[in-house]
């Protein structure tokens, strides 16, 4: 008994800790809120919106808001997940919501308003100053800024997922707009924000997820994409266990693939050998270009595709047979490098610095020849960024300055070739983005969605055709919330008037033309507010107007023209052509003296420029070149001029009246 007393003692000084720390941790045990519900949020009014997180399992707590003092309870499930539904009233604020678990967290200054989505690639991604540039005015939006405290926005973080996410994860919290924030705001979404505000005086919430450079798959869901063989293929094999190891393997296999395509491809490829590579090679009638630059400034405006550059360098006797390291500050996009002909280095990406190996076999005293094959994707291109040295790869104290006279030719353009892969680290794969980025906030209740994508899938136009409404009911579907507001920017003009598309822009603003079909979608047309310079055009305050049109008279109901004209009908009358538009508010006007970018052909499929003029709401199109014509198309490239409007000042949406998909 005594034995039996002392053990029982020792037992009980040892557990009882034990007990009294479970008990702890029980008893503090609180609610976690996910990264988008903080301070300064935004919720949707007049509807029951979604609150969610994690507890205890098994936990009671309450949730207080404020706006009707309502008291809502909830509990943690076996795995410690809760939702539940409030109702919010009438736009307003600021709020708070209390949760009380026997611990009080309470978030402060919340809005009731309208929220959107904001979504897509560069453009939308853009920020009022940053990375992409300014946006127009930059100075006066700043601090008119300071007028908008009742828009909020918040920042999903760019993050990819081989599998549906439910954390969100944010840059930050949510912000309310001022002169410092909105820096960091979406130009296109801000100002879409701000007309919203002047016009209705209702807060507003902008859930920015958004990503440059990105492919409209990226942010579509697995199950959805399995409906599209193109993409079902990777889809299962993500589901089937796909890691990154593999992608990387993969990935290897696929650019050595799409080095060779462009190497049987290139000009100077004969006999098995790339000769403009060769030390041999008669270069002498290349013409010079000063290096680093980009050659579009100096002397080759919109040239996109590939271009050789060639130097000779005279190695010191002291450095030959041994290793050197050849080194490059940028390239855009992408390069293969060479030695006296070998291949020693090639990378797929203008962000990284290249620094290749010559190995000592290849180097020899006396004259050396470096050539570089520079692969342009758009934009501008060339060997942008120093510095351009070669040094030995043991002891770079050394080095030979490689900057000033290069020679150059130009190879293929950028229609000639083929695309190369997405990289293994892309987030260009499919429904990566949507997993990590999307599938987390689709329990947060929202008004509708703009977007602003499509650059980045114009070399497949043709697919987006059934990509892009694939992605609007995929999300629709989703959420929830039935056919919710889905409005987009049409892509904007890009690149030189006289230069050929250098991907299908035109049929990829003609496949977001057709999009339209789709129940509760507007297009935002900005075929005259781009820049022949710029992928990413300063002029977002008119993009993002022209979205807030388009939510004021579809979501918000007012009587108010949203939208430039848009094709309707055509009727062959002889050797013309008479076009029918809707959206033609206060008639059809020309900017200018004479009506450009029309087109026109016969049965043939040749199109010939056209004259045409308007006739009340109605264009008549014809060509003393084609007699019998049975189509037109409008503002058909990249950056055309073109100049139809309706009398609300806004541009008619490029579209072609045939669906001869292989006719450029």
């Amino acid at each position: 008994m005594i034995a039996k007393s002392i053990y029982s003692k020792v037992a009980s000084r040892i557990l009882l800790p034990f007990l009294f720390l479970f008990i702890f941790k029980a008893s503090i045990a609180q609610i976690a809120l996910p990264a988008c519900f903080t301070d300064n949020m935004v919720l949707q009014q007049q509807t029951m919106v979604n609150l969610w997180g994690t507890e205890t399992a098994g936990k009671n707590f309450t949730v207080l808001t404020s706006w009707n003092n309502k008291t809502y309870k909830a509990t943690g499930d076996a795995r410690g997940n809760w939702k539940i539904k409030v109702s919010t009233s009438v736009y307003g604020g600021p709020y708070t919501i209390t949760f009380n678990d026997g611990k009080i967290t309470t978030l402060k200054n919340i809005l009731i308003g309208e929220v959107w989505v904001c979504s897509g690639q560069s453009n939308m991604e853009m920020q009022l100053t940053g990375f992409y540039g300014d946006v127009l005015n930059l100075n006066y939006e700043l601090a008119d800024a300071a007028n908008y405290p009742e828009i909020r926005m918040l920042k999903i973080d760019n993050k990819t997922s081989f599998t549906p996410m439910s954390g969100v994860q944010t840059k930050g919290n949510w912000a309310i707009c001022n002169p410092q924030t909105v820096r960091d705001f979406s130009a296109v979404a801000y100002f879409f924000a701000k007309n919203l505000f002047t016009d209705k005086h209702i807060p507003i919430g902008i859930i920015n997820s958004t990503w440059g450079g990105t492919v409209a798959e990226a942010w579509t869901s697995g199950c959805a994409l399995k409906t599209m063989p193109a993409f079902a293929s990777f889809v299962n094999a993500a589901e089937g266990g796909l890691t990154q190891q593999k992608i990387d393997t993969q990935y290897q296999t696929e650019v050595r693939g799409w080095i060779d395509s462009i190497n049987v491809k290139d000009p100077g490829f004969q006999q098995g050998k790339l000769l403009w590579a060769e030390p041999g090679f008669d270069d002498s009638a290349w013409q010079k270009m000063n290096l680093p630059t980009y050659w579009e400034q100096a002397g080759e405006p919109g040239y996109d595709g590939t271009m050789w550059f060639r130097k000779k360098v005279t190695i010191p006797a002291a450095w030959a047979g041994r290793d050197l390291k050849l080194n490059m500050g940028g390239i855009d996009d992408y390069d293969v490098s060479y030695f006296n002909g070998a291949e020693i280095g090639h990378t797929e990406s203008f962000f990284y610095t290249r620094s290749y190996t010559v190995p000592g076999n290849m180097v020899k005293a006396g004259e050396n020849t470096i050539a570089v094959r520079v692969f342009d994707n758009g934009g501008l291109g060339g060997i942008n960024k120093g510095p351009l040295q070669l040094s030995l790869a043991a002891d770079t104290t050394g080095q030979i300055d490689l900057a000033g006279e290069w020679v150059y030719h130009k190879a293929n353009v950028l229609t000639l070739l083929p695309q190369p892969p997405a990289q293994s680290n892309s987030p260009n794969r499919p429904t990566l983005i949507y997993n990590a980025m999307i599938n987390p906030i689709l329990p947060y209740t929202i008004t509708g969605v703009i977007w602003y994508q499509g650059e980045s899938n114009a070399d497949r136009a043709t697919q987006y055709r059934q990509l892009f409404p694939l992605l609007i009911n995929d999300w629709r579907q989703k959420w929830g919330e039935g056919n919710f507001p889905f409005y987009f920017v049409q892509i904007a003009n890009y690149a030189a008037m006289d230069q050929p598309p250098a991907a299908d822009w035109p049929a990829l603003r003609d496949a977001q033309l057709s999009t339209l079909s789709l129940p509760n979608t507007g297009m935002a047309v900005t075929i005259d507010i781009g820049d022949a310079n710029r992928i990413h055009p300063q002029n977002k305050q008119e993009a993002g107007r022209r979205l807030a049109l388009i939510a004021r008279a579809k979501t918000y109901g007012e009587k108010i023209p949203y939208s430039g004209p848009i094709y309707k009908s055509l009727v062959i009358k002889g050797n013309k052509i008479e076009l029918e538009f809707t959206h033609a508010d206060n008639g059809l006007l020309v900017k200018g003296d004479t009506l450009k970018g029309f087109t026109i052909a016969g049965a043939d499929k040749k199109f010939y420029p056209a004259w045409a003029i308007i006739s009340g709401n109605k264009v008549v199109v014809t060509s003393n070149d084609v007699a019998n014509p049975v189509a037109v198309r409008y503002a058909w490239a990249n950056n055309p001029a073109c100049n139809l409007y309706n009398g609300a000042n806004l541009p008619a949406s490029p579209f072609r009246t045939d669906d001869w998909y292989d006719i450029r």
